[in-house]
């Protein structure tokens, strides 16, 4: 694959990492907006446990989605450093897999500090 074929799977890859978090931050927003209003306090277990448990899915999903795009993204970086000649912006970008490493531990580590919040905002 040449160097503008990586550059135009790279864009790929990043948009799908951004669109893979829609879902969560619509679910987060209706959770911290519910919780703001204090409806968990007066909500039945069944209903607090489903509101975890639908967060906790669409989290998990969303992150097992990025995580693989990520690792997929990492190998082409690999692919672009081998690129003869390559752009500056090929350069800078095929120097960037320190970045998306920390990117996918970033992911998962605030993953489970987020949910631990909306744990803590449902049942109080």
């Amino acid at each position: 694959m040449d160097e503008k074929g990586l550059l135009e799977l790279w864009n790929t890859k990043r948009s799908q990492i951004i669109n893979a978090q829609i879902a969560p931050t619509l679910m987060l927003t209706g959770v911290f907006v519910l919780a703001a209003l204090g409806v968990f306090e007066n909500a039945s277990a069944g209903a607090k446990y489903l509101t975890i448990g639908v967060a906790a899915a669409t989290g998990i999903l969303a992150i097992i989605s990025q995580y693989a795009t990520i690792r997929e993204a990492e190998v082409l970086l690999i692919d672009l450093k081998r690129v003869e000649k390559p752009s500056e912006l090929a350069k800078r970008i095929s120097d960037s897999r320190g970045f998306l490493s920390l990117s996918a531990t970033a992911m998962i580590g605030l993953g489970i500090g987020v949910f631990a919040l909306v744990v803590w905002a449902v049942l109080g």
